[in-house]
């Protein structure tokens, strides 16, 4: 494709130093995924996720699990968004007074939209169910649910004010420097992502900004996440997705940009060496930004880099988190600091023995569904220049 190398680099494989593996939350027959964690004022550690059916399935909803010992255990997870329809994902942003802004998204799904699924996606009894509840009256009275909510706490996650319409933010946003809360989206703006700005977690949004994919007839861009460096830069990582859809595709590196003026205007996208998605981004304590991101071919697991600048990224510099997962149904990491270059990174996966063979085309409804599971990793020092 001219004007695009997305061919990965070929690097050596380097395992992260793991501390240990950890479980947040699984349970028989629930698939569980997307998580975000963030860090209360309090001290304890709250992740958020979406708990359903299947990954296409109708009646998910957003559940909180919280650690009170910075990671050690985790609580049984609380409901705290649910709507009668699919509440699938969520982002948490912390703000500077100590409240955590929560993001949702909520879908609406219809017969049409089960029926246009590709052959072998679910099998034909399940699909037949979905078809049935999304017709239920309940559910089609909830069709205006579907879209963006924000919701406020603030006292940790342990109640939250009533969702108002919003940005959806899959690892949530930023509480820039200047006061203002930004956000990057993609779900409302085709193959584009798009930022916005607001004063308060209760206003309006101000659309700043538009980033399109260079190539949008190959890649399509989407779930990006944002970070604010001391210097005040902001960055943004974007995900890539091949068209046709295919998540094995050499395409599906990591792309980047970056604002000077609290996310105004943007430069120019350009495509970094790190192959996998979704990203997110984490700013250690040692100045250095962190970025993890699944890996979705063989070997299939979580892999994380870390950038000196936030924009330099190269493949030398990548570990493993994980590399046993069974099947490409896993990532989506978001990472904090437990302690200086300890990090935990939590993410979904099936958590299998390595070596475990899952039918996934369709998906076997008695396999063992992803679950929320974390790794505790040593990141390796900084070097002195």
């Amino acid at each position: 494709m001219p004007g695009l190398s997305c061919q990965r680099p070929q690097s050596p494989e380097r395992h992260a130093d793991v501390l240990r593996n950890i479980s947040i939350y699984e349970a028989r027959g629930e698939y569980c995924a997307w998580p975000d964690i963030a860090r209360t004022a309090s001290g304890d550690l709250i992740v958020a996720f979406c708990r359903s059916e299947e990954h296409l399935g109708p009646d998910g909803q957003i559940l909180l699990s919280r650690s009170t010992d910075n990671g050690a255990t985790w609580q049984s997870p609380e409901v705290i968004f649910n709507t009668a329809i699919d509440d699938r994902e969520s982002g948490l942003t912390p703000l500077s007074d100590g409240g955590i802004l929560g993001h949702f998204w909520s879908t609406f799904h219809t017969p049409e939209s089960y029926a246009a699924l590709g052959p072998g996606s679910y099998e034909i009894p399940v699909l037949a169910r979905w078809v049935r509840r999304v017709q239920v009256p309940a559910y089609l009275a909830a069709k205006d649910s579907q879209g963006a909510w924000c919701a406020l706490t603030t006292d940790g996650g342990k109640s939250w004010s009533k969702p108002v319409p919003g940005k959806d933010a899959i690892h949530g946003g930023i509480h820039l420097k200047n006061g203002s809360i930004l956000v990057a989206s993609y779900r409302e703006y085709g193959d584009s992502v798009a930022v916005s700005i607001s004063d308060a977690p209760s206003v309006s949004w101000r659309r700043t900004a538009i980033v399109p994919s260079p190539h949008p007839e190959s890649i399509s861009f989407g779930e990006p996440h944002v970070l604010q460096l001391e210097s005040g830069r902001v960055i943004m990582m974007i995900r890539a997705t091949a068209r046709p859809y295919d998540d094995q595709d050499p395409q599906c590196v990591l792309w980047e940009t970056y604002s000077d003026n609290n996310g105004e205007s943007w430069a120019k996208p350009f495509a970094t060496s790190l192959w996998g998605f979704p990203p997110h981004l984490f700013l250690l304590s040692d100045g250095r930004v962190l970025c993890s991101y699944g890996y979705r071919r063989p070997p299939y697991g979580i892999r994380a880099c870390v950038s000196e600048d936030g924009l330099t990224w190269g493949t030398k510099d990548e570990v493993i988190l994980r590399d046993d997962a069974p099947n490409a149904d896993l990532g989506y990491p978001s990472s904090i600091e437990l302690a200086p270059g300890v990090v935990l990174t939590v993410f979904y996966q099936p958590d299998v023995p390595a070596g475990t063979v899952q039918r996934m085309k369709p998906p076997d409804p008695c396999r063992v569904k992803p679950g929320i599971l974390g790794a505790v990793w040593k990141v390796g020092e900084k070097v002195a220049k």
